[in-house]
């Protein structure tokens, strides 16, 4: 599991790059359009992409083993809702979310057998108290990433701008032989 956590690690960063590189391409007015999308505007979805992983991380930032790879989410504000602006400069955006995916590859490098075996206790932005299996909220943070990053490519396609080939297939090695 750990192998796939890291692979879905460098395809978050990969397939942000390619997001955020078409979006670059268009106009704040463009990025900012509501074009009917769950969270409006090109802008709307990255920053709720954003908002995700920033709740999550800040969830797994209190896992028991304390990685220290978290620390830069333990200073940061809170978001208070899904839909929240985090940033409405785009290329402020864009930095933040090149460091995120830095910090997310560095921490997930990091994670043991055990840290995934680990049950995680933590409560929803409504205070809800939860306790899952850790391995298994990993695989949900990057499962949200790439439902919204689907969202994202659609209205960059709507907007003109092609994103490219966004299959996870791509970056899967191909097995070494054994002879």
């Amino acid at each position: 599991m750990r192998e796939h956590i890291k692979l879905m690690a460098t395809y978050n960063e990969w397939m942000n790059a390619k997001v955020y590189d078409a979006a670059g391409r268009l106009s704040a007015d463009e990025l900012a359009m509501n074009r009917g999308a769950f969270f409006g505007s090109i802008l709307g979805t990255l920053n709720h992409i954003m908002v995700g992983d920033r709740v999550w991380l800040s969830r797994f930032a209190k896992h028991p083993a304390k990685h220290a790879a978290l620390d830069p989410l333990r200073v940061l504000t809170a978001p208070t809702s899904l839909d929240q602006i985090l940033y409405t400069d785009f290329q402020a955006l864009k930095d933040h979310r090149m460091a995120l995916d830095t910090v997310i590859k560095e921490w997930v490098a990091t994670l043991t057998d055990a840290d995934l075996d680990r049950t995680l206790h933590y409560a929803s932005m409504k205070g809800t108290v939860f306790k899952k299996p850790f391995g298994s909220l990993l695989m949900h943070f990057f499962n949200h990433q790439t439902h919204h990053r689907g969202q994202a490519t659609t209205l960059l396609s709507q907007a003109g701008q092609d994103v490219g080939v966004t299959d996870l297939l791509v970056l899967i090695p191909d097995p070494i032989d054994e002879c």
